[in-house]
């Protein structure tokens, strides 16, 4: 077994990514065998299923936004809140990477101090820049802009992420249990059945609208963000031109059929 750090922020950002793909691919295999209803269909929706992996597809996002971990953890969080408000829609083949990139291009909007234009996150996602501003439009309706994740609930994904992978090769040193605000009366639904892929709490019960204990987390404290320097600007600014210099001449062609 590999030993993980405790806090999420030290991970390698590619394990990360393979813990997510990981129960990403295992919800996507579950959800798939639900009947598609006309009812439940969305602009996250695409007529056949792309072609790249979940774990690809991240790790291509990854490799040219540089986005930050938070961002990849709160997708979850994300899934949650959607969920939760709209019990038809389930996270599928049909619509995991159109949620994905629409998921990372919001969280690094409202999240973080510098982030890729439009232009950049759709050449990397496969999709046009038309189309990735309907589904950013979208995205914020179903979550009701809420955008906000405290870090205690961004853990408490990362370390049952660890702790449901399927491989079973990794664990968190100190994690005795779910850290954040879970009651011991959850704790059950964090463990692997065979009924349903082992995810994070209500992850994988997409088309049910029980409440769920990630759904709401503690209110957020204010505090007075950083701005980042001229330097820091200037070096971002020539950082992303390379990058979309880098994706247009980018050997794999991702294309998501659109519904």
């Amino acid at each position: 077994m590999e030993e993980l750090p405790l806090d999420f922020t030290a991970v390698p950002i590619d394990i990360l990514v393979v813990l997510i793909a990981d129960m990403l691919e295992r919800l996507m295999a579950h959800n798939d065998l639900i009947p598609l209803l006309p009812e439940s269909l969305t602009r996250f929706h695409s007529r056949s299923a792309p072609v790249i992996s979940v774990l690809d597809y991240l790790r291509r996002i990854v490799r040219f936004t540089n986005v930050e971990k938070s961002c990849l953890l709160v997708t979850l969080h994300y899934i949650d809140q959607i969920c939760s408000r709209t019990p038809l829609f389930t996270l599928s083949s049909l619509t995991c990477h159109r949620f994905i990139i629409a998921s990372i291009t919001v969280s690094s909007k409202g999240l973080c101090d510098t982030f890729c234009t439009n232009s950049l996150y759709a050449k990397v996602g496969g999709i046009s820049v038309t189309e990735l501003d309907v589904l950013e439009r979208e995205f914020l309706e179903k979550i009701d802009w809420r955008l906000m994740c405290t870090r205690e609930v961004l853990q408490e994904y990362y370390v049952n992420l660890v702790r449901t992978h399927s491989s079973g090769q990794y664990f968190v040193v100190g994690a005795h249990s779910s850290t954040g605000s879970t009651s011991s009366t959850d704790g059950d639904e964090m463990d692997t059945s065979q009924s349903r892929p082992p995810t994070p709490p209500d992850s994988a019960r997409l088309r049910t609208s029980g409440s769920a204990i990630l759904i709401e987390p503690p209110p957020v404290t204010t505090e007075v963000s950083r701005r980042p320097t001229i330097e820091q600007n200037m070096a971002f600014a020539a950082l992303q031109q390379s990058q979309e210099s880098v994706v247009q001449n980018d050997s794999e062609a991702i294309r998501h059929p659109p519904m």
